[in-house]
């Protein structure tokens, strides 16, 4: 093989050389590519401009909580190196071989999620956020800590995002009135800080070829676990089999389905900003929707 950046930059690391590269598809942000090395193992790298080292960063820190977390259960690739080299922001995962499978493998990961978020309370100190600002896709997600969860999820994830829209010259109406009455929201049916996925739709999370559930490109933080299920539902949403095996494993609280458009609203505003076009629509209807039926409780 002719060296390149990646190839030469694993060589270092690794101490073992590149024997084939290729092109693989992973997302509209990172250029993604298989590697199989001299030593018979298979790696899965993501490379973009340098400038975008921050991305690629907050991705390996996120995926090192949630590996933490998961204990296998579910599966989540380890971030094994990251950095800059030759202009190039470069990160290096373990390979998850992913397959199609049967419903029962997604009951089964639903399960595991449900079991992730519950360990996860164990080094929970009561607080939501977290320790760093990281980005959910290609937009910035701040973090910062708080002690009261609507007050988390009004300023720090529909805050940010519709003061974004407002420097782009957006402003929805009603915007500032659902603000103010987000907190109240929030506060009755007992939000505990779980290390959530926070960006999960279909294309992040996957069964592999032994039938286990893995998942990917997190934009973690510690948060109400009911925003990893609700997002599971926007974008094409999951197998209603994910959300029975969750389900028979931690059941989710009364009214949790009235919080669904609330948590989602986050995900629709964050592509109005970074897409445009009919996100704008339905963010705006989505908010008028939420001041005409409030999701208390």
């Amino acid at each position: 093989m002719l060296p390149t950046p990646l190839t030469a930059w694993v060589h270092e690391q690794l101490g073992t050389a590149v024997a084939a590269l290729r092109p693989v598809g992973g997302g509209c942000i990172h250029r993604a590519w298989a590697l199989e090395l001299a030593d018979g193992r298979r790696l899965f790298a993501k490379t973009n401009d340098a400038r975008q080292l921050p991305l690629l960063d907050a991705e390996a820190d996120g995926l090192t909580a949630l590996a933490a977390a998961a204990a296998g259960d579910p599966v989540v690739p380890r971030p094994l190196h990251w950095g800059e080299r030759d202009g190039q922001a470069l990160l290096l995962l373990e390979w998850l071989p992913l397959a199609q499978g049967p419903d029962s493998g997604w009951w089964d990961l639903g399960a595991a999620l449900a079991r992730l978020h519950r360990r996860s309370l164990e080094q929970a100190d009561g607080r939501f956020g977290w320790h760093r600002d990281n980005v959910i896709g290609a937009g910035p997600q701040p973090n910062g800590w708080r002690r009261r969860w609507g007050a988390f999820f009004a300023e720090q994830r529909l805050g940010a995002q519709l003061a974004w829209a407002a420097r782009s010259g957006r402003r929805l109406e009603g915007a500032e009135a659902l603000l103010a009455q987000v907190p109240q929201w929030l506060e009755g049916h007992g939000a505990q800080p779980c290390l959530v996925h926070g960006d999960l739709w279909s294309g992040n999370a996957a069964l592999l070829e032994d039938g286990r559930g893995a998942l990917f490109d997190p934009a973690v933080y510690r948060g109400d676990r009911e925003v990893d299920l609700a997002m599971a539902r926007l974008f094409g949403g999951f197998p209603e089999a994910f959300f029975a095996g969750y389900a028979a494993t931690w059941p989710l609280p009364e009214g949790h389905q009235r919080r669904v458009e609330l948590y989602n609203l986050y995900h629709l505003l964050n592509h109005a900003n970074l897409f445009g076009g009919s996100y704008w629509s339905q963010s705006q209807q989505s908010v008028q929707r939420l001041l005409r039926h409030p999701p208390l409780g």
